[in-house]
């Protein structure tokens, strides 16, 4: 019995509940109040359950009809997201867009970004991964990504183009608890070595085994940012942050910058680039979320 369900019993039934009676569902749908009656009778036959309570002035969800509204509505969810899709299909729109973000990207810029996608590209689902260094290029050199946003990438591999989003500031810090911390003046390179320098790990074979960055002899490698933050506020070593992750730790007190040779106050400017292969160019939704992270505002404090 199953087999006899309709989209038109679902959309009529959806109707009923939003809209609190047969009459405005119908008015909804332009149809008429007996189509309407019809529709959802025919329903509760095929799947052998009272979706409404007809005894009073208006229909009233049963017990069973409110169990099975979110099973409705899912499935027409699924249904409108199908079509969207496939309009999107013939207008060129890509099916699905993948990105990978630098570790070092303001997310709440990304985020931003990702709210208004949602609006304007209902039908395109969105695939985020992030990455540091060489491994936030790799998935676009072969083709599981449609861009990526870099920072760290002195040397384009052939083939990908770059285009500049914004700028973030990267700052050397550690703990206010730290020795270096209470250094006077310019900290010398050869005081640096002579304590832990919490670094990214390079995660992928692009960049593997070329150093960025690091001006100690003694590492601990990290392969998260946030597990990095944690160990500099935990004074287990110092090294390099994007100023936006940490910068309610600077005004605290917990972090303090530190003065080092070549380094300005304030930090290095880091320009971040989206990247993409130069034979296969985003489409419609990946061009349109570039040019939303062009807009953002810049990250230098």
């Amino acid at each position: 019995m199953l087999d006899g369900l309709s989209l038109d019993q679902l959309r009529a039934f959806l109707a009923a509940v939003d809209e609190g009676s047969f009459s405005a569902a119908g008015r909804r749908l332009m149809r008429t109040q007996s189509a309407i009656s019809e529709a959802i009778g025919t329903l509760e036959m095929h799947l052998g359950v009272t979706l409404f309570d007809r005894s009073g002035r208006y229909p009233q969800l049963t017990s069973e009809g409110n169990v099975l509204l979110a099973d409705a509505r899912q499935v027409l969810s699924c249904v409108d997201g199908m079509k969207a899709r496939a309009k999107g299909l013939t207008s060129g729109i890509e099916p699905e867009l993948t990105v990978v973000i630098e570790v070092m990207f303001p997310i709440d810029a990304l985020a931003r970004a990702a709210r208004d996608f949602r609006q304007h590209f209902s039908g395109t689902p969105l695939r985020l991964y992030v990455e540091v260094l060489g491994a936030a290029v790799e998935p676009v050199l072969d083709g599981r990504a449609s861009f990526s946003i870099v920072g760290f990438l002195p040397e384009l591999p052939p083939g990908l183009v770059a285009e500049y989003l914004t700028t973030v500031r990267f700052m050397m810090v550690a703990a206010a608890s730290h020795p270096l911390a209470a250094w006077q003046g310019v900290i010398p390179k050869e005081e640096l070595g002579r304590h832990v320098q919490l670094v990214l790990t390079d995660r992928s074979k692009l960049t593997a085994g070329r150093e960025f960055g690091v001006m100690s002899t003694s590492t601990w490698r990290l392969a998260d940012l946030f597990a990095k933050h944690a160990f500099l506020l935990n004074g287990l070593g110092w090294g390099g942050m994007p100023r936006h992750t940490i910068e309610a730790d600077l005004q605290a007190g917990r972090l303090v910058e530190l003065k080092i040779e070549d380094v300005p106050e304030g930090g290095l400017t880091l320009p971040m680039q989206a990247v993409y292969r130069a034979a296969d160019p985003p489409g419609p939704a990946g061009r349109w979320m570039i040019e939303q992270l062009k807009a953002c505002r810049e990250h230098q404090q």
